[in-house]
């Protein structure tokens, strides 16, 4: 209850300030619009060049990874040979349990 009356004191005091100083409110806007458009510009065009580093990026890795396919596959098996070798003395050291 008591932020329902602090919110509508707060309301009715806005827009009575609003009236009384109406004309620096539109000074105050039209400083703030252009200074928003600049500062919003500036986060698009960081933001636009980190996406096109991004996929400048992503295309170097898939260049590299083309290259790297042969060597990750005969690494892949080399494991899974690894792996058999395991699971055959784990099975060895159960029976013998």
């Amino acid at each position: 209850m008591k932020t329902l009356i602090g919110g509508a004191a707060a309301a009715v005091l806005g827009i009575i300030g609003l009236v009384v100083w109406w004309k620096p409110f539109l000074q105050l806007l039209a400083g703030a619009i252009p200074l928003g458009l600049l500062l919003g510009g500036a986060l698009a065009i960081y933001l636009g060049f980190d996406e096109l580093k991004d996929t400048w990026q992503s295309k170097e890795s898939e260049e590299l990874g083309a290259s790297n396919a042969g060597e990750e596959e005969e690494s892949v098996d080399k494991y899974k040979k690894e792996v058999e070798e395991l699971k055959k003395e784990v099975k060895e050291l159960r029976n013998e349990a």
